[in-house]
């Protein structure tokens, strides 16, 4: 099993490995391209952020600035919006439902690292999936880790750490992320 393949199934991977390093690259320059494109530019933003997520919609919009790493493992559903400086780091898969909004300066992270520091020290990592439902709102600040569910008809509160999975039809705030109110 090649490390890519590690790192998709949620093994422990090396992410200085040459075809990652690559991919990685390659997402950052289109990353790049995308962020330096001036706003008004919403067909060729468009189609900048096809060439770097795995599926898309036909309604989204994504401001400026985005970044994830590989691009490939994010799939987003219809009526999706992202506002301004979202980090993804999709080492492994991030999906998004339909009607998705997304508050400014959101971080979304699948890849975790070992607690033993000498396996740590020696670059290996690992990534377990977050997945989101249907008609979620996104609080401003919010920090979604590994391995996250987040249910249908979601409002998770600005500054929020969401550590573990939420359920659908709830508002969920706080660090740790717990649900407050069902809805």
């Amino acid at each position: 099993m090649n490390e890519k393949e590690k790192m998709i199934s949620g093994k422990m991977y090396n992410a200085a490995d040459e075809t990652l390093t690559t991919e990685r690259e390659r997402c950052k320059c289109l990353c790049h391209k995308y962020n330096s494109l001036s706003p008004e530019l919403i067909d060729e933003r468009k189609k900048i952020i096809k060439q770097i997520l795995g599926k898309t919609g036909e309604n989204f919009l994504i401001e400026q600035n985005f970044w994830c790493d590989y691009g490939y493992n994010i799939e987003i559903g219809e009526n999706f919006y992202v506002n301004h400086n979202c980090v993804m780091l999709d080492c492994a898969k991030i999906t998004f439902g339909d009607n998705v909004f997304i508050a400014p300066n959101c971080g979304f992270y699948t890849a975790g690292h070992p607690l033993d520091a000498e396996i740590r020290n020696n670059g290996l990592e690992f990534a377990k999936p977050i997945k989101l439902g249907n008609n979620i709102w996104i609080g401003g600040g919010v920090t979604v880790l590994p391995g996250v569910t987040i249910g249908d008809n979601v409002v998770i509160g600005a500054g929020s750490v969401v550590t573990k999975s939420i359920p659908s039809n709830t508002v969920a705030v706080g660090n740790p992320c717990r649900v407050i109110k069902q809805i």
